[in-house]
């Protein structure tokens, strides 16, 4: 990531009054708006672009003060929102708008090295999540929906077959408590986030699990990810289902399977047998000759289905056990019966 020296951008000095770096945007974002350059539309993307991303912190009192603030400390301050922002994977795409009004569009699309927001890394590090800007006024008190946010949430089998209410703490990134998001205390940079307007926080969540819900599968939680600013409502949280190992069961879809360690003779001759499943044991019947490593269904036992009611199979695979040491008669025995299969028997 780069550091992006928006005055340089507009062509104006630090000291620019507001006017001044207003009249130097206008004036910049007509000559490379690209519909006034279609033989270089490319280069002037990027560069409207570029322009746009400078004025837009520049244009903005808040983010004006934090981008002034940051001077040489920038990138200790990237350092510490590296490491936060590696819990957040996903941003909502109305977090942020830019509209051009009158003066044309910006092209759509992030180029290289663009964030969520299209524009730079540098940006979407620092600004992303300050003020809000329509039409080409300045809005800074202009209320902005917090940011969707997405971590992970470890269930166990029972967990997910029970379903209902659980209680859980989860890490989450939110604004920082101190500056409000500014990323500023005065005329410095933030002590608690580091400049980067963000926190993590640990917090305490009442989550309804949906009966049956599978790896991967996402709980959603009205209003409780990013904080809003200026009186915007919050977004969501969305956790990710991960289910733990059971040491018992193996999950496919709705479906459960279970090994059963079963003796030889109930292979050889059949018999009933007590089988776990998530609801409690049920008796089950091995038909008289099963091979090895069979399969039995035992018809809606598996899951319950998160959707159109209804519950998976249960699958259970018949684990032969051979008999260990045998007595001088059943030693006796079983080479009488193998004389019997082989046709030796007198």
């Amino acid at each position: 990531m780069n550091y992006k020296d928006y005055y340089a951008i507009l062509g104006v000095p630090k000291s620019a009054a507001e006017k001044d770096i207003k009249s130097a945007y206008r004036k910049l974002a007509r000559k490379w708006h690209p519909d006034a350059n279609p033989d270089n539309p490319k280069q002037a993307e990027e560069k409207f672009k570029e322009i746009s991303e400078a004025y837009e912190v520049l244009g903005d009192p808040e983010k004006r003060k934090k981008y002034d603030v940051l001077g040489s400390d920038w990138q200790r301050a990237a350092q510490q929102a590296e490491q936060q922002r590696r819990y957040r994977t996903r941003y909502n795409p109305n977090d942020f708008h830019f509209d051009f009004g009158t003066e044309g569009t910006g092209a759509g699309g992030a180029g290289a090295g663009a964030g969520p927001t299209g524009f730079s890394d540098f940006f979407d590090m620092f600004f992303s999540g300050i003020g809000r800007r329509q039409g080409g006024a300045q809005s800074a008190g202009f209320s902005q929906r917090g940011q969707d946010l997405e971590t992970t949430i470890e269930l166990s089998l029972r967990d997910v077959y029970d379903g209902g209410k659980k209680a859980v703490s989860l890490q989450v990134e939110d604004l920082c408590p101190r500056c409000r998001g500014t990323g500023t205390v005065g005329t410095q940079l933030c002590p608690q986030c580091g400049g980067t307007g963000h926190v993590l926080l640990t917090k305490k969540f009442e989550v309804t699990i949906p009966k049956g819900i599978g790896e991967g599968q996402r709980i959603r939680l009205a209003g409780q990810g990013g904080a809003g600013t200026h009186g915007g409502a919050s977004g969501d949280l969305y956790l990710i289902v991960k289910l733990l190992d059971d040491s018992t069961y193996k999950r496919k879809g709705d479906d459960l399977y279970v090994d059963l360690p079963v003796s030889l003779y109930d292979l050889v001759l059949g018999g009933e047998v007590r089988v776990p499943t998530m609801s409690g044991q049920v008796t089950m019947t091995i038909p008289e000759g099963t091979q090895n490593n069979r399969l039995l269904r035992l018809s809606g036992k598996g899951m319950p289905k998160v959707k159109g009611g209804g519950a998976g199979d249960e699958y259970v695979r018949l684990i032969g056990q051979l008999p260990i040491s045998l007595s001088d008669k059943e030693k006796k025995l079983f080479r009488e019966l193998s004389s019997m299969r082989n046709g030796k028997a007198k």
